[in-house]
């Protein structure tokens, strides 16, 4: 005779855990693909930075997809900035006629990067889904090289080369209503 929530496995009893039986529920996943990211390193902090950065990038029409900004132990501003591939090559243009007004010490580029969305209703109240994303995809090797994230979704950009791996364990990990969206490449 067994008892309510354990199994029996060759004469043991093992208590299940329905936490860690049942997956995360989420909105859904979002991909989009053919993006670049551009950091802009060690900026003094100043007031008009932001502002110069992300007005000279749109003064071109270059559309910012994802923005991080942080600072470094010695209080130097460092930016990630997730663009189309296609404006790559005029963003760094841009970016590199700006440092010398901003201060930045370095415009540095990968290019063939994606992004990764978890979203959802309230998952500032779902404290797991931020942990279960990033060691279910370190579970298979894959390092995010920027983290964003909103009362509704966790973003992270990750290698174009780790994409299809990433959202195949995104998919197993969470219960997902729906089938991923993905952004087209616009290049």
């Amino acid at each position: 005779m067994g008892i309510a929530g354990s199994e029996v496995v060759g004469g043991s009893v093992f208590r299940k855990n329905p936490i860690s039986m049942e997956k995360i529920a989420i909105g859904g996943i979002m991909q989009s693909d053919g993006r670049a990211l551009v950091k802009i390193l060690s900026v003094p902090d100043h007031a008009s930075v932001a502002g110069t950065v992300l007005g000279a990038t749109a003064e071109k029409d270059i559309s910012i997809e994802l923005l991080v900004e942080s600072f470094d132990l010695d209080d130097y501003a460092n930016f990630a900035l997730v663009i189309d591939q296609k404006d790559l090559d005029q963003a760094l243009e841009v970016l590199e006629g700006i440092r010398p007004t901003i201060d930045a010490k370095v415009v540095s580029y990968t290019p063939d990067v994606a992004v990764l969305t978890v979203f959802g209703h309230h998952l500032r109240e779902k404290p797991h889904v931020h942990g279960l994303m990033f060691s279910s995809m370190a579970s298979v090797g894959i390092s995010p090289l920027a983290i964003s994230t909103s009362i509704s979704s966790v973003s992270c950009v990750v290698s174009g080369q780790d994409l299809a791996a990433a959202v195949q364990e995104l998919s197993r990990a969470f219960a997902v209503p729906f089938q991923v969206k993905e952004r087209p490449k616009e290049y």
